[in-house]
């Protein structure tokens, strides 16, 4: 795995993301300020994973990219994994697209459609970050999920009410839930996340 150097390419990668949030609004202008921690390092959490469970997939889909989260931060940490973005907004697909080209990462493949309109394709994990709730997110994820592969949702400590929620669905598709895995984002106030994992 390449480490990606975050004086370089991560600067790189800003100056990409502030040029088209120029354009549409990706995230908000306040948050410009900490697009590294509430957005980059967010998005690397996955590794957590990876690295708790020894696991890299091969493909990944990030559903409702938006401006490109997890799904860009993803593919230039790891550039062996083939990562597809899906989001039914055609413009923010094509921001991603200019700050992917920008960064010349040719293993992000980027996809203009609703979700549900997907079919024939699999990936071995598929991630999803801000969309929607838990029970939503499986509903969408799993007719695209491999055989033995997982879904990963980034959420706030608070994941376990849509846990609950969502427990019908979960018993529907025979998923089984794994520990979750909580982290921090390094601002000064506490900003606490979880990954909420799921495997087929």
């Amino acid at each position: 795995m390449r480490k990606f150097d975050i004086n370089s390419d991560f600067y790189m990668f800003k100056q990409a993301f502030l040029n088209e949030n120029l354009k549409i609004n990706l995230i908000s202008k306040n948050d410009e300020k900490f697009l590294f921690e509430k957005h980059f390092y967010d998005s690397l959490a996955v590794k957590l994973f990876f690295e708790k469970y020894d696991y890299t997939p091969n493909t990944i889909l990030d559903i409702g990219t938006g401006g490109g989260f997890p799904a860009v931060p993803i593919a230039m940490e790891y550039p062996d994994i083939n990562v597809a973005a899906i989001d039914s907004i055609g413009k923010k697909i094509r921001a991603v697209k200019n700050i992917s080209d920008t960064l010349n990462l040719r293993n992000v493949f980027l996809i203009n459609d609703r979700v549900e309109n997907i079919k024939d394709t699999r990936f071995d994990l598929i991630v999803s970050r801000a969309v929607s709730k838990v029970g939503k997110m499986i509903e969408y994820g799993y007719p695209l999920l491999n055989d033995n592969g997982y879904i990963i949702l980034y959420k706030s400590i608070l994941a376990n009410e849509e846990i609950t929620e969502a427990k019908n669905i979960i018993r529907k598709y025979k998923l089984k839930i794994l520990p979750q895995i909580e982290y921090s984002l390094p601002l000064d106030e506490n900003y606490n996340r979880t990954l909420v994992i799921f495997k087929k």
